[in-house]
């Protein structure tokens, strides 16, 4: 089948040999939403973008790759801009807390019985407890993400594009059949998103493929694991290594995605 732009990414995904060719494709979109953001672009000094980065912020692993990808003045002018829009939020939090405090003391006990009655009857007897609105705010701010939100955003449309292949491409199933499976969450995701992307037939032809690929290959990494166990006993230390070397951080990626041993992903000069 003849490559197009948007099956080019995943293509070289499954060429790597990856232990999952997800991960592989989704660091790339990790290290290119990095690039966009703090490289040399200089997008971060566009009102639009800085507009985004002000009211989504950044989750505690990209301020982290942020930290560590080597452009201090460009992270300064992010946080500075961020900083006041978080600032702007939590007076009017604040504010509002306070309005509905003196509301909730105005009504006495009899109104917030009658409120609490209400909320039980709603949830078929289960109470409900109040849940205050600052801890929301700062609950909602924790989720909420400028680097997440675009990685998940092309992270959907690669795993569509990746069953568009499995339909078209006999040679791109070939490789998958062929390979080392998937992580476990991005195995997840693939499963749920078959339910959409496939008819009945073709998914119980998915599952059969994949549920085996995932049974042979966790088989594998458990005995290259294994295997790096027993070498670190003297009376193993002039044997084979085998593929138990990298066996650790193979193993960590296969149950929760990601490249534990990589460097971090720094700015270009």
């Amino acid at each position: 089948m003849k490559e197009k732009l948007y099956t080019i990414p995943l293509n070289d995904a499954v060429a790597a040999g990856d232990e999952c060719p997800l991960c592989f494709a989704e660091r790339k979109i990790e290290q290119d939403a990095l690039d966009f953001t703090l490289g040399n672009s200089s997008s971060y000094m566009e009102q639009d973008i800085r507009a985004m980065t002000d009211r989504e912020g950044f989750c505690r692993r990209h301020f982290k790759q942020m930290f560590d990808y080597g452009n201090a003045l460009g992270s300064a002018w992010i946080l500075s801009t961020h900083l006041r829009a978080v600032r702007r939020e939590l007076e009017a939090e604040i504010a509002a807390h306070r309005t509905e405090g003196k509301k909730t003391s105005a009504e006495g006990a009899a109104g917030l019985f009658r409120k609490l009655r209400s909320r039980t009857e709603e949830t078929g007897g289960a109470p409900v407890g109040r849940r205050d609105s600052v801890a929301a705010w700062t609950a909602a701010r924790e989720k909420s993400c400028f680097v997440c939100r675009q990685i998940e955003n092309t992270k959907k449309r690669y795993v569509e594009t990746f069953f568009y292949l499995w339909q078209k491409d006999p040679e791109f199933r070939r490789k998958i059949e062929e390979g080392k499976g998937f992580c476990i969450p991005h195995f997840g995701d693939l499963c749920e998103a078959a339910q959409r992307c496939l008819d009945e037939a073709e998914r119980e032809e998915f599952y059969r493929a994949v549920f085996r690929l995932m049974q042979d290959n966790l088989a594998r990494l458990t005995g290259d694991v294994d295997w790096m166990i027993e070498k670190f006993d003297y009376q193993n230390a002039d044997k084979d290594w085998k593929n138990s070397r990298d066996a650790l951080q193979r193993g960590m990626q296969k149950l929760k995605g990601g490249y534990p041993a990589d460097a971090p992903h720094r700015m270009k000069k």
